[in-house]
Parts: C-alpha cells; sequence; structure tokens
C-alpha cells in the first residue's frame, strides 16, 4: 500500500472518531440539564433522574392583606361649643347613684339657665368631691346637711324626667364628669345666688346667670 493511500485512511478513520465523541457529548448534555422536581402528590413530566439534585425555584411573593382595625364605638365627640356637645349626649338615659345625684343638683340649682351655668354648678359639686374637704362621693356632697336647699331630708323633689331641663341637666353632668369642656368656673368649691351676700371672703371666680362662684 503505498504511503499516500495509508495517510488517507489514518485520515477518515479519525474524522469518524471525532464525529462520534461530538454525538456522545450532546447526548450527555442534554442528560445532565436540570429539571424543576414535582411537588408531592404531583406528577412531574420532566422528572429528573435518580440522582440529579433538584433546582431550587423562587415562587412571586404573595400580597398578605390585613384588616384594618375596627373603628371604637366610644369615639370622643368633637364639637365646636358647648350647646352642640350637649344635643350629641342625645336623649337622657336613666341615671342613677352618684351620676343621679348630680344631674339632679344641676336640675334644681340651674333649671332654666344658660348651659354655662349649669356646668359651672356641676363642677362646684365635682370639685368637692375631689377636694378631700367634703364628701368623698357626689351623693354625699348633694346629700351634706345644710348645703343645698333644694334636699329635703335624705332626698329630692320629683323630677320632670321627660322635659328638656332634665336632658340638658343630665348632659351637663356627664360632660362635667368627663371634663370634656372647661367651665368658666374652674376650681370653684362655692357658689351662692346674686340675690344674698353672705361676706364670705373667698376668691371670686367667675359670676354666671344667677349665682357667683368661689374658690
Amino acid at each position: 500500500m503505498s504511503f499516500r493511500l495509508k495517510a488517507a485512511i489514518v485520515a477518515a478513520f479519525s474524522l469518524s472518531a471525532a464525529a462520534a465523541l461530538n454525538t456522545a457529548d450532546m447526548s450527555s448534555a442534554s442528560e445532565a440539564a436540570p429539571s424543576v422536581l414535582p411537588l408531592p402528590g404531583t406528577t412531574e413530566l420532566n422528572a429528573a433522574p435518580a440522582g440529579a439534585k433538584p433546582a431550587v425555584t423562587f415562587a412571586a411573593p404573595r400580597e398578605v392583606v390585613q384588616s384594618l382595625a375596627p373603628l371604637s364605638d366610644s369615639a370622643d365627640v368633637k364639637a365646636d361649643n358647648l350647646a352642640a356637645l350637649v344635643d350629641a349626649q342625645g336623649m337622657a338615659e336613666d341615671v342613677s347613684g352618684d351620676m343621679k345625684c348630680l344631674a339632679g343638683a344641676v336640675y334644681f340649682e340651674s333649671k332654666g339657665e344658660s348651659l354655662e351655668g349649669q356646668l359651672a354648678v356641676a363642677r362646684v359639686i365635682i370639685n368637692r368631691a375631689r377636694s378631700g374637704r367634703f364628701a368623698d362621693s357626689l351623693c354625699g356632697v348633694v346629700y351634706q346637711p345644710g348645703q343645698f336647699s333644694f334636699v329635703r331630708g335624705n332626698g329630692m323633689p320629683s323630677i320632670r324626667m321627660g322635659s328638656e331641663s332634665w336632658r340638658e341637666a343630665v348632659a351637663i353632668a356627664q360632660i362635667a364628669m368627663e371634663d370634656s369642656w372647661d367651665s368658666q368656673a374652674e376650681g370653684a368649691l362655692y357658689f351662692h345666688a346674686r340675690r344674698v351676700s353672705p361676706g364670705w371672703g373667698k376668691r371670686q371666680l367667675a359670676a354666671i346667670d344667677n349665682h357667683i362662684f368661689y374658690r
């Protein structure tokens, strides 16, 4: 065999071997390509072969929606003036105990007077109960002997519960207890009618309607 023929045979054999290797490499790369493993209980057509490591997948984050907190039913009533605040209290509810004593004192001492005057009367009674110088309850202050002329023994006269005057008295008592409106006679512990001059020698704080208030 001539030298040229041998060289041609060797070259042809080399090309055939190289083509076979390339085909094997492509087959190996296809088998090694990663695939996503199915979730438990599901079937995945392209499941990975045994021994292959599962790929890590990132799911889009889910939006978490939180409900807003419910609005409080006891939100503070806002008003620009005392009359509006009184109206916001609504109809007079059944009251008892100290609240009834306070509203009753407002009713009998300042019925028909301005709302400012009624509030000042209520504040005097509350201030006394907190001062440590009088009884320590509102009913105790109202029924303390010799303090309020409308008190008869251990009680007070009957009240017209359906009247506008009683509705205002209860509303003023609630406002005074909640301290939701400043009185013109803040800090007062005493008051008397304008028609009398007791000569107490106390510091006058305000004169409202038919009463003068002192500290």
